[in-house]
């Protein structure tokens, strides 16, 4: 079985709720370090208007000063629409994620989009990022439940994923934006999505809203999912959601993959420094839980 692919979302999906505008040259370090650890990706940033989101405004200068440097990982960026995607091009973004919501109430707050409008425009947007010469990710989000709404349709869901498989999209990210999902749930969709394509390549972004982020991140991964969104401490939550609430910790997950011999070859210690620097920065804790405990020291084989 091929190693769980870590996507670290921390400085997007992490910082994106925060009132207070963390300084370009603090995000870099975090960035960097991050990226040293040895996670496979990291989201640095989306391309959505600084005057809206005035957290993202220095995401374009972030990856004009990251594209220049050599990183072990892949530096990823979220677009919403066209305009995000020719900004993500000029300043060279590797991996370009965008989505679309199963929650029409969701949608509509996020984008200004139904649903269905914003299936065709992110599809034909993701298309122009793959004649771009990008690799590309695209995302259902509220897959799961909706905090407005309350549980989606799996119909709702099932027809996006369709839309992108039949596009030829097959990096397909399902994403609890609510926090609304369970375990059997999170089987039940990926099994759904290999189903429709076995080549399909499945990432799980889950938060822990109500508390079943890790069991639902491990049946995520039981069923075949290839890589796991998580961020530094769980920080974050999607502002225009109901409920905001943290990620999956990213160290946490490292953590436990460790405990049972897998992903040795990311530095723990590294990623719980980093958590340290951004609770501290923030002045308070954080969800996650093994930069508190810190870790059980796990036997690296000679």
């Amino acid at each position: 079985m091929n190693p769980i692919l870590i996507h670290e979302v921390g400085p997007r999906d992490g910082l994106q709720a925060e009132s207070t505008v963390v300084p370009t040259a603090v995000k870099l370090d975090w960035i960097r370090r991050t990226a040293a650890s040895g996670v496979d990706i990291v989201q640095v940033g989306s391309f959505v208007r600084g005057d809206k989101m005035p957290q993202m405004a220095d995401t374009d200068d972030l990856f004009r000063i990251l594209s220049k440097e050599t990183h072990r990982a892949t530096l990823s960026g979220l677009v919403l629409n066209e305009k995000g995607l020719e900004r993500a091009l000029e300043v060279g973004v590797q991996l370009i994620c965008m989505g679309v919501s199963a929650s029409e109430t969701h949608s509509r707050k996020n984008t200004g989009m139904s649903t269905e409008d914003a299936t065709r425009r992110i599809v034909a947007t993701a298309l122009d990022a793959k004649k771009a010469g990008r690799k590309v990710q695209v995302s259902v989000q509220s897959a799961f439940g909706c905090g407005f709404e309350g549980a989606i349709d799996e119909a709702r869901v099932r027809t996006i994923i369709a839309a992108y498989l039949e596009a030829g999209l097959t990096s397909i990210s399902l994403a609890d934006t609510a926090g609304h999902a369970h375990p059997e749930q999170v089987r039940r969709y990926v099994q759904m999505v290999l189903a429709l394509d076995p080549a399909a390549e499945i990432t799980a972004h889950i938060h822990d809203t109500y508390g079943l982020g890790m069991a639902s991140v491990y049946a995520a991964m039981e069923a075949g999912a290839k890589a796991i969104e998580t961020s530094f401490g769980g920080l974050g939550g999607c502002p225009f959601t109901k409920v905001a609430a943290g990620n999956v910790a990213t160290e946490d997950l490292v953590h436990g993959l460790q405990r049972t011999g897998q992903r040795l070859d990311i530095d723990l210690g590294a990623l719980i420094g980093v958590t340290k620097d951004v609770a501290g920065h923030f002045g308070r804790e954080l969800p996650g839980c093994v930069y508190k405990t810190g870790p059980i020291q796990t036997k690296v084989p000679a």
